[in-house]
């Protein structure tokens, strides 16, 4: 692929939005809408500031695969040097589908099943990244069968206070769900010391998604590091990855992005002297402003004073307006250079399904083509068949060149798994 450095991903040229070189028109003309449009050049280009930022410093880059699990954005993130973080045995399965191997997989995710844990290390996962008692002894049971050693590291809550744009990207408060409490991460690494089949290689924290203030992430840092000095005076002579994590804030509504450079000067001064190499777990950074959905207006009405943009994609197509009261820019591919105030809502039976409310933007007109930006990151992959729709193409454009990479599916792809008459079972 090329390796082009871009201005933005997305901008107008002869009065039509287009991808890098092409056309937005051309693409929803030749595969129909709604559909996932990708830059490749814009996600290279975040990838290579991000890593970059943290140059003079042992680290890698796994890249968040929940964030956007297309097989062609995880190749292209291989190929730029990313290795990926998973949290299921269906990414695990992805990430080896796009070239991955093991060692270039950490596995997190609060409630791993005894299958994927054994996938892992069948798969030779450089790190599993446990969150309980129960999960540490139950990847040595596993390992012990296997004959092997699994190396692990613990997931802490660092159990630091983040302000997040929702409550539900915030994961590392005292009581969240995710990781071992603060105070039990000591003990917990001292009973792996004991276990035979577990290798204890590193500690790993994630404290929540959009965060633009650094200050309680240094604060979880701080921490993590001073957890890490102890528990090697408790004899953990392996300890030598400290997985910090991702969730750097990126612009949606105009706010101010993280600053990646900013970001990696507090953190080579929080493990300056601790001998350690960095795991960085970037997703949405990577991934979402790269990214638009590309849906057609199907009708414009109005109704008790408001008017209304209906269009062919739907709540099911894009969740995060709905579920998280998210902000995507909405703008006309095409320009008029007239305004109007709109509420820009989908098909989907449901009062919630809306991607913009009472919305000042681009005056259309049904048949016309609007772009939802900002939707490279938990787009497709919140994607859901509600209503019986099939789920959009997905198109990566790189340059002047453009695939598809995701086929729409069809409605016979809806009940693939299905049967009209059951296989009744009497045992």
């Amino acid at each position: 692929m090329g390796q082009g450095v871009l201005a933005e991903p997305f901008g107008l040229a002869d009065g039509t939005l287009h991808c890098e070189s092409v056309s937005l028109t051309r693409i929803a003309d030749a595969v129909g809408t709604p559909t996932y449009v990708y830059s490749a050049g814009g996600i290279r280009d975040q990838y290579r500031r991000l890593d970059e930022a943290f140059a003079g410093v042992p680290h890698r880059l796994h890249y968040s695969v929940k964030a956007n699990s297309s097989l062609a954005v995880l190749a292209l993130l291989r190929e730029a040097g990313a290795g990926v973080d998973i949290v299921s045995g269906g990414e695990l399965y992805r990430a080896l589908l796009a070239g991955y191997s093991g060692a270039d997989v950490v596995f997190s995710g609060v409630g791993k099943t005894e299958r994927e844990l054994d996938e892992a290390l069948a798969a030779g996962v450089s790190l599993i990244n446990v969150e309980s008692k129960g999960e540490l002894l139950l990847v040595d049971d596993i390992a012990r069968r296997r004959a092997s050693v699994a190396p692990v590291a613990i997931r802490v809550n660092p159990e630091v206070d983040v302000h997040t744009p929702h409550e539900y990207t915030r994961t590392g408060g005292r009581g969240h769900k995710f990781g071992v409490a603060y105070d039990e991460a000591r003990a917990l690494a001292a009973l792996a010391g004991r276990l035979g089949n577990v290798r204890l290689l590193g500690l790993d924290m994630h404290i929540g998604s959009q965060i633009a203030n650094f200050g309680p992430f240094d604060a979880a840092l701080a921490r993590l590091v001073s957890l890490l000095d102890d528990i090697r005076r408790d004899g953990a002579p392996d300890l030598q990855y400290l997985d910090i994590g991702g969730g750097l804030a990126v612009a949606y509504e105009g706010e101010e992005p993280a600053d990646p450079e900013r970001f990696a000067v507090g953190v080579k001064a929080a493990v300056a002297g601790a001998d350690v190499r960095l795991i960085l777990e970037p997703g949405r950074f990577l991934v979402a402003n790269a990214g638009v959905l590309l849906t057609r207006v199907l009708y414009r009405k109005r109704s008790g004073g408001t008017e209304y943009l209906v269009t062919d994609a739907g709540m099911n197509d894009l969740v995060r307006p709905s579920h998280y009261k998210a902000y995507h820019h909405v703008e006309a591919v095409t320009p008029s250079g007239r305004r109007l105030v709109a509420s820009v809502v989908g098909p989907v039976c449901e009062s919630g399904d809306f991607f913009a409310l009472d919305r000042e933007t681009d005056e259309v007109n049904p048949g016309d083509l609007l772009a939802l930006r900002s939707a490279g990151a938990y787009g497709f992959v919140m994607a859901s068949n509600y209503n019986s729709r099939p789920r959009p193409a997905e198109v990566l454009v790189d340059r002047a060149r453009w695939a598809v990479v995701t086929e729409r599916e069809s409605y016979e792809s809806l009940v693939r798994a299905e049967w009209v008459t059951p296989d009744w079972r009497d045992d």
